[in-house]
């Protein structure tokens, strides 16, 4: 155990944060800055001005020593690449490597001295850095329900962003990986490589998987992320919206039957995802080329189909629904993105990795 801090850090802030900590960035800040403690130093990363000068004023009031530190640089990974995708992950690296050597320095650790006499990083930070992994964060898997002909024709692109700033940076992610596909699955790197030239020939869909808590707001999510991808060239082609799974499958008496599920939530969901795209001119008018005509009359799968969305009554059978399209249609490679929802994400996973 620790006899005392050492050092401390403050992440950036979004408005997701007023849900829980405040009203305004302001507040945000002032309760974050709680953490303080007189003459430790503290670290944080480029703010809103309405949170970085209450931070500021926090540490002056305690005689906190407070750095706000850059991206790291990426040319001191010695040409590796970071273990987490994304390029916001370069700020929480800087984060990382500010924090860790604050502690080795006021620890008196020998690895100190190294970090002081060059600008390089030791041995042990690239190899944390570039072997980080975190489930359900920028996360590639390719389904692994199909023979070896049809292997990865089904991609399913993981990311918990469930905030107009992560979903944002979700879409840039998701979109340079659809530009440009690198599996991220070293165990599958070798096939997917021997028959990469072949799937690349192949027409590409996208397709989004999403859910979020009704306590946010859809209507500033949902552009979001769209307009991000729409920015990269990326358009989905079909969103299918589901419950989460964990939400109506706990173990116990109080458990919610699958008949009895509420999906007011998703349909509306639905209808805003519906809205956009018919308001939405660059809207890719070929969607039914592609996708099933037999879901709008699949109601045990489907509980209600639109011109470009579909509302599934359980996350297993909107997974059902992808394998059986992907079946029904080899010439294409079908690109999914679950978003909006950690639990989403997570319930995700657990079905696709069976």
């Amino acid at each position: 155990m620790f006899d005392k801090t050492m050092s401390l850090m403050i992440i950036n802030y979004s408005l997701l944060s007023i849900l829980i900590t405040g009203n305004t960035l302001g507040e945000i800040a002032g309760e974050k800055a709680g953490i303080f403690k007189h003459g430790v130093p503290a670290f944080t990363v480029p703010q809103p001005d309405e949170a970085m000068n209450v931070l500021k004023e926090k540490a002056s009031q305690l005689d906190v020593p407070l750095q706000v530190i850059p991206p790291l640089n990426a040319n001191m990974l010695n040409g590796l690449k970071l273990g987490l995708e994304g390029e916001h992950q370069y700020v929480n690296a800087g984060l990382a490597v500010a924090l860790c050597s604050s502690w080795l320095q006021r620890t008196g650790r020998p690895e100190a001295a190294h970090l002081e006499q060059t600008d390089s990083l030791p041995e042990q930070f690239i190899k944390g850095l570039t072997t980080a992994s975190l489930q359900g964060r920028a996360q590639i898997v390719p389904d692994r329900c199909f023979d070896a002909d049809n292997y990865g024709d089904l991609v399913f692109y993981l990311d918990g962003a469930h905030s107009p700033e992560s979903l944002e940076v979700c879409g840039k992610w998701f979109s340079q990986q659809v530009l440009s596909y690198q599996p991220q699955d070293k165990s599958s790197h070798e096939f997917v490589s021997k028959h990469l030239n072949e799937r690349v020939r192949k027409q590409t869909t996208q397709i989004l998987l999403f859910n979020c808590m009704s306590v946010r707001d859809p209507q500033v999510l949902l552009p979001r992320l769209m307009e991000s991808c729409a920015n990269h060239g990326v358009r989905f082609k079909k969103a299918l919206f589901v419950p989460n799974t964990s939400v109506y499958f706990k173990v116990g008496p109080h458990s919610v039957p699958p008949t009895e599920v509420d999906f007011s939530w998703q349909f509306a969901l639905q209808k805003i995802w519906e809205n956009i795209m018919h308001s939405n001119k660059g809207g890719d008018d070929k969607t039914t080329d592609v996708f099933s005509e037999d879901l709008k009359d699949d109601s045990e799968m489907c509980v209600r189909s639109g011109e470009t969305s579909a509302v599934f009554s359980s996350l297993p059978l909107a997974i059902k629904w992808l394998r059986d399209t992907v079946q029904q249609n080899r010439s294409v490679r079908f690109q999914v993105l679950v978003t909006g929802s950690l639990h989403l994400v997570g319930d995700a996973l657990k079905l696709i990795k069976k």
